[in-house]
């Protein structure tokens, strides 16, 4: 230890510095050397918790996270091996995310330096002590802790982006039916409030939640988004919570999940009807309580996001049939935000037609001047149960399909219900298909629960057959 170990040390005189606020902790059983290395380090803006033994250590690291620990080697007076701090290194290098550790000890060796390093300590201090070298092993590894922390955010973020692609559709709306969304956009985005956008089945719930996140202070943290219709029970916590190596059969490495990518951004919880009871209660959890653990680990862990949830269903009534938690509805819909089907908003068909046809003739490279009169009053004319999604597909298909310099109204593969009965035995079986969840979607105003009851479909699988025609 230094020979005046109460004297306060000298502070460095880089600021602002990277151990401002770092997470130190310091294990050793002389109280006098915590007290040395507490003064020299809180002098410097670090947060600092002290333990006495190897048992601590692990509580600690258990209960919260740390940038760095600097461990003693020796714990029992008379002892001078080393060994209850090597043994202390090597289980906390079985952490689901292992910290950098220092070692310390009054009885260093070369051949004990080299077996901390193999059992993964990062350096080694031998008491007593130099302040300055102490700081700059601290500080070198807060940075490289760091940075490996934010290497595995980054990789995460990236596979996100690439999974989930980088189109950001505008929000379109001019109609009149659509004032009353713009207004609560306006209204509620720039909170924190949690939000529960209702609506029909691609009528642009997700397009709505990305308004709500431009518009908030969270706009330059992420929007990650969650289509928890489309999870299994067993994936649901793995993708919202994240993983630990080892949780499960397939866990080959750590995994960061959804809630820490959103740190400091928006949660987009998509279908959110669709989870089961069981799961609903750790969702609930995480809400009121902000904590959560990755699977396979006991760490608790914290998580600022603002939840954005959306959902075709009748909530209420799901709530009164025992199929939804009520005091989950209540967490989710702080602000309902009802967006109108595509049937009630017309006046925005022509302007959405159009949005669509510059972004894919843009994508497929082919100049189209426009629609020809016929086309547009077909879109007009049509019923849409698959909304502003069925509306995007038909003007991609038409895209693609088109031979001229316009779209005419044959490019865009829109079938009445009397042409299609007239033709229905010169459609393939998929044709069939898409037209007959069409037919169920329009009887029930695009419920997916009672159109998938009436086809004889789990909710579930009609919503992978909407996916795969575009509805």
């Amino acid at each position: 230890m230094p020979d005046s170990p109460a004297a306060p040390p000298r502070p460095t005189t880089v600021s602002p510095d990277v151990l401002v606020k770092a997470r130190i902790l310091l294990a050793d059983d002389q109280a006098d050397v915590l007290q040395a290395l507490r003064l020299l380090l809180k002098a410097e803006g670090c947060e600092i918790e002290s333990v006495t033994s190897p048992a601590g250590v692990l509580a600690a690291v258990d209960a919260r996270e740390f940038d760095v620990a600097l461990i003693d080697l020796n714990y029992t007076r008379d002892t001078t091996s080393g060994e209850e701090g090597l043994t202390l290194l090597s289980k906390l290098q079985q952490l689901d995310t292992p910290m950098p550790v220092v070692v310390m000890t009054a009885w260093g060796t070369v051949d004990l330096a080299v077996e901390a390093m193999r059992r993964g300590a990062r350096d080694f201090i031998q008491k007593p002590w130099d302040n300055e070298r102490v700081l700059a092993v601290v500080r070198t590894q807060v940075e490289l802790g760091r940075a490996l922390r934010r290497s595995q955010r980054l990789e995460a973020e990236n596979k996100l982006l690439r999974d989930q692609g980088t189109a950001k559709p505008s929000l379109i709306a001019e109609s009149v039916s659509m004032r009353p969304v713009l207004e609560l956009i306006a209204r509620v985005g720039p909170s924190d409030a949690n939000v529960l956008i209702t609506g029909e089945n691609g009528s642009g719930k997700g397009t709505v939640a990305q308004a709500l996140h431009a518009v908030s202070s969270r706009a330059t943290r992420p929007l990650v988004t969650v289509n928890a219709g489309g999870l299994s029970e067993g994936l649901f916590e793995s993708e919202l919570f994240g993983h630990v190596k080892g949780a499960f059969t397939d866990a080959k490495t750590d995994r960061v999940g959804r809630f820490e990518l959103a740190e400091g951004g928006t949660l987009f919880l998509d279908e959110i009807a669709n989870i089961s009871l069981n799961l609903q209660s750790k969702l609930l959890r995480v809400l009121e309580t902000g904590e959560f653990e990755r699977v396979g680990s006991s760490r608790t862990r914290r998580a600022n996001v603002r939840i954005i949830s959306a959902t075709n269903a009748d909530l209420t009534a799901e709530v009164a049939t025992n199929r939804f938690r009520q005091d989950l509805l209540f967490r989710l819909n702080t602000i309902e935000i009802p967006l109108p089907p595509l049937r009630d908003r017309r006046e925005d068909i022509p302007v959405l037609a159009r949005h669509f046809l510059g972004q894919h003739a843009q994508r497929y490279r082919k100049p189209l001047a426009g629609f020809e009169p016929a086309a547009m009053q077909l879109l007009a004319d049509h019923s849409s149960p698959g909304n502003v999604r069925e509306l995007d597909h038909a003007v991609e298909r038409a895209i693609l399909m088109a031979q001229d310099d316009v779209v005419r109204a044959r490019d865009l593969g829109l079938r009445t219900a009397k042409d299609a009965t007239t033709r229905i035995e010169d459609m393939s079986l998929e044709e069939v298909e898409g037209f007959l969840i069409k037919k169920a979607l329009a009887r029930y105003d695009g419920n997916v629960s009672q159109a998938a009851k009436a086809l004889g479909l789990s909710r579930s699988a009609l919503y992978r057959r909407l996916q795969r025609f575009g509805l």
